[in-house]
């Protein structure tokens, strides 16, 4: 074995067992690393961008990724990212969200003036930091929110994050769980360099994927209508803007099933007749989660 052999085999080695987040150590997406996979080291980097190009260069095996939120909605950013990523969707992760506020030792809620933590942070608390008369300040992350506050020393200060962010950066939790709604949960989507798609007889699988129809009229009506008329379920479907203009609109869609079976097979055959661009980002196993939140969603039945 030549000592390139070596230092590639090596790497590999290091990468096995690492994955990526968004943020600093104590943020959510750090929780959610832990939370499902509870083996592997988890690595901060400072952006999107970062995290996903640890995978490419192979640093690291997988990224959680962010991509929406039950109150705030998506995160904005990952939809412009995942077509140029290069990156295959593998599996996806929920986490329930619980916000802490959090400031320096010696505090109170009488002392605290702002609170500061990310943007998709304080809009799940928007409502309890109106009623306490609190200004948000939009920072970068959750657990970066925490580390100012905790250097800062300033008793006027909070900052909403986590548990662990709390642990990490010596802050005292002064009011547990502020977010405006109980089924405040974050879906994360984890990401690979390599395609490892389920198989047909997994289970519950979700596939996703990106198209773009083509500017004729009706043509995402004609485009979508294979989905309905093979009794393919579409689970998500969003648009976004494309190269600074107003014409050019890419789509992200979620559907159950695999493109193995015949009906998704022909929903997606049909897609790529009206379409200009259609590109699968994975087949995965769906999240126990949905399976619990559609139970906990469904009416009682009668007796």
């Amino acid at each position: 074995m030549t000592n390139s052999t070596r230092a590639q085999s090596s790497d590999a080695s290091a990468s096995a067992k690492r994955i990526a987040y968004q943020g600093e150590p104590g943020a959510n997406s750090h929780l959610a690393c832990t939370e499902a996979y509870p083996d592997f080291e988890a690595l901060a980097y400072p952006t999107f961008e970062d995290a996903l190009a640890a995978v490419t260069s192979g640093e690291v095996l997988y990224a959680m990724i962010p991509i929406e939120n039950s109150v705030a909605g998506r995160v904005a950013d990952i939809h412009h990212l995942l077509p140029g990523a290069n990156l295959y969707i593998v599996g996806e992760h929920f986490l329930r969200v619980r916000h802490q506020l959090m400031s320096v030792k010696g505090s109170s809620l009488e002392t605290l003036k702002k609170v500061l933590s990310h943007t998709q942070a304080l809009g799940q608390c928007r409502n309890t930091l109106r009623a306490m008369g609190l200004t948000p300040v939009p920072e970068a992350d959750t657990a970066g929110s925490a580390r100012i506050v905790s250097e800062q020393g300033d008793p006027a200060l909070a900052a909403i994050a986590s548990r662990l962010a709390a642990e990490i950066y010596g802050l005292e939790i002064l009011r547990s769980d502020i977010e405006d709604e109980a089924h405040n949960t974050t879906r994360f989507l984890i990401l690979a360099k390599d395609p490892d798609d389920a198989e047909p007889e997994d289970g519950p699988v979700v596939t996703t994927f990106l198209f773009r129809v083509r500017n004729v009229p009706a043509a995402l009506y004609k485009a979508l209508g294979g989905f309905a008329t093979n009794g393919v379920n579409m689970m998500k479907l969003e648009s976004y803007q494309l190269e600074g203009t107003f014409n050019a609109t890419m789509f992200y869609a979620d559907i159950e099933g695999h493109p193995a079976n015949r009906p998704v097979q022909l929903a997606l055959e049909e897609l790529s007749f009206f379409s200009t661009e259609l590109r699968l980002l994975g087949t995965y196993p769906a999240s126990p989660y949905r399976a619990e939140a559609a139970r906990a969603a469904a009416p009682p039945t009668g007796k």
